[in-house]
C-alpha cells in the first residue's frame, strides 16, 4: 500500500525529472499522468497508483507549491466528473486506457448526451433510439437538448433506446459518441444572459461501433446513475475556500461599499454567510465519504443546496447595490468556453444562477431523490413502471 511518504517521493521525482518552469504544460501533464499522479486512487496505468482516495490531497498540495499546472478541471470538468467514474466502472482495461489520458490531460474534451427535449426531468423517457446495424455497430438517432460544451467536445456520453418493448427504465444502452461523426450537429442555445453555453444536438445515423458500449445491452439506466451521481457531487461538492465561490463577492461588496449597508441587509448577508460555511463544511464531509467508494445520493443534497444558495446570494447581492446592481451589458451572442461565475458583473451572476436549479438534474427531481433514498420515505406512485416505452402517451 502506497503511503503519503512514498506519494510525496514519487511528487517530488516528478517535479525534478519535468520541472514546470522548463516542461510545456500539457507535457508536464502527460508525465503526471504517466508517474500515476492524475487520480492517485484510480488502477495503475489509468492515471493512478491504487492508493487511497484522501492521498490525492498530498499530491496537489505539493504541486500546487511548485506551481506546476493544472489540467483546467473547469474546462473539461464533465470528463473529470462525470465520464471518467462512468469509464472506470463500465468500460474494459483497454478502453478505459484509450480515453483517460488525453481526458485528464485536456486534449479531449467530453460533453453529456443525456436530456432530450421530452426526457429531461424525467430523462428515462427519452426516445432517441439505437438500432444494431450491420457488422454490429450501432445507429442513433434523435435530438439531445441542454448539451453543455458540445461545440467544444470530441466525445459524449450517450444513452439511447434500444428496446421500445421494455419499461421505460430498462430498455436503455449507454454509449461513448465521437461528435465528429457525420450525422452529428450542433445548435447553440441563447441563454438568458446572451451567452450560448448549451447546445441541442440532433444524431442523424451516427454510427457507434459496439466496443463503444458501456455495460450491458438494456442496461444503460444502471450505468447512467454512476454518471449521475458523480455530476451532482461534482457541481455540488466543489471544494471552495472559506469565503469562496459568491458569498465572497457578496462579503466584499459589503466590506467596500458601506454606503450600500442595512441593518436588514446585514441580517441576510450573515444568514448566507451561515448557510454557505454549513455547505462547505458538508462538503469537505461528503468528499471523506467518497473515500469509501462511489457517490450516493447525498450528493443530490449538496447539488439542491448549491443551487439554492447560490440564487439568495445573487439575489441578494443585486438588491445590495440598488440600480448599479441591475447593470448588465452583454447581451451580444458569444460561445463561452466555461462559466465564470465570479469574474462577472452581478447583473451576471443573478442571470446565470437560474440555471443553477435545472442543470444537473431538476431541485424537484433531486428533492425526491432525498426523500426517497436519503430519508426512507415512501416512493411517489408511478403508473408507468411497468408499461412498454412504446405504449407511454407522449
Amino acid at each position: 500500500m502506497i503511503d503519503a511518504e512514498r506519494l510525496l517521493s514519487r511528487t517530488r521525482a516528478l517535479l525534478a525529472e519535468h520541472p514546470p518552469a522548463t516542461t510545456g504544460r500539457t507535457d508536464f501533464l502527460k508525465a503526471r499522468f504517466d508517474a500515476g499522479l492524475a487520480w492517485v486512487h484510480y488502477p495503475v496505468g489509468l492515471g493512478g497508483l491504487g492508493a487511497p482516495r484522501a492521498l490525492q490531497a498530498v499530491v496537489d498540495a505539493e504541486l500546487a507549491a511548485a506551481d506546476a499546472p493544472d489540467n483546467d478541471p473547469r474546462r473539461i470538468g464533465i470528463g473529470l466528473g462525470m465520464a471518467a467514474p462512468t469509464l472506470l466502472a463500465y468500460a474494459p482495461e483497454e478502453v478505459a486506457a484509450r480515453f483517460l489520458r488525453p481526458l485528464w490531460v485536456g486534449e479531449e474534451v467530453w460533453c453529456q448526451l443525456f436530456s432530450e427535449p421530452g426526457a429531461g426531468s424525467d430523462l428515462a423517457a427519452l426516445g432517441t433510439r439505437a438500432v444494431r446495424g450491420d457488422g454490429g455497430d450501432w445507429v442513433v438517432d434523435g435530438q439531445k437538448v441542454w448539451t453543455s460544451s458540445a461545440h467544444l467536445a470530441r466525445w459524449a456520453i450517450l444513452i439511447a433506446r434500444t428496446d421500445p418493448d421494455a419499461p421505460k427504465h430498462r430498455g436503455i444502452t449507454y454509449f461513448i459518441c465521437d461528435m465528429t461523426d457525420p450525422g452529428v450537429e450542433v445548435r447553440p442555445l441563447r441563454q438568458i444572459t446572451g451567452e450560448a453555453e448549451f447546445n441541442e444536438v440532433f444524431l442523424n445515423g451516427v454510427r457507434i461501433p459496439d466496443a463503444h458500449r458501456l455495460g450491458e445491452v438494456g442496461d444503460g439506466w444502471r450505468v447512467a446513475q454512476t454518471t449521475l451521481m458523480n455530476e451532482r457531487v461534482s457541481i455540488g461538492g466543489a471544494r471552495v475556500s472559506r469565503e469562496g465561490g459568491m458569498i465572497g463577492k457578496l462579503a466584499t461588496t459589503w466590506r467596500e461599499r458601506p454606503e450600500l449597508r442595512t441593518h436588514d441587509l446585514h441580517r441576510r448577508l450573515l444568514d448566507l454567510w451561515v448557510d454557505a460555511e454549513v455547505a462547505r463544511l458538508t462538503g469537505e464531509r461528503l468528499r471523506q465519504q467518497l473515500v469509501a467508494g462511489q457517490p450516493g445520493p447525498e450528493g443530490s443534497a449538496m447539488k439542491l443546496a448549491f443551487a439554492r444558495l447560490n440564487q439568495a446570494i445573487s439575489g441578494l447581492e443585486v438588491e445590495l447595490l440598488g440600480e448599479e446592481g441591475l447593470l448588465y451589458g452583454e447581451w451580444e451572442m458569444r460561445r463561452p468556453e466555461l462559466v465564470d461565475f465570479t469574474g462577472r458583473d452581478a447583473g451576471y451572476r443573478y442571470l446565470r444562477s437560474k440555471g443553477n436549479s435545472i442543470e444537473g438534474g431538476t431541485s424537484e427531481v433531486l428533492l425526491n431523490i432525498v426523500a426517497e433514498r436519503v430519508l426512507g420515505l415512501p416512493p411517489e406512485p408511478r403508473n408507468d413502471k411497468d408499461v412498454a416505452w412504446k405504449d407511454l402517451a407522449r
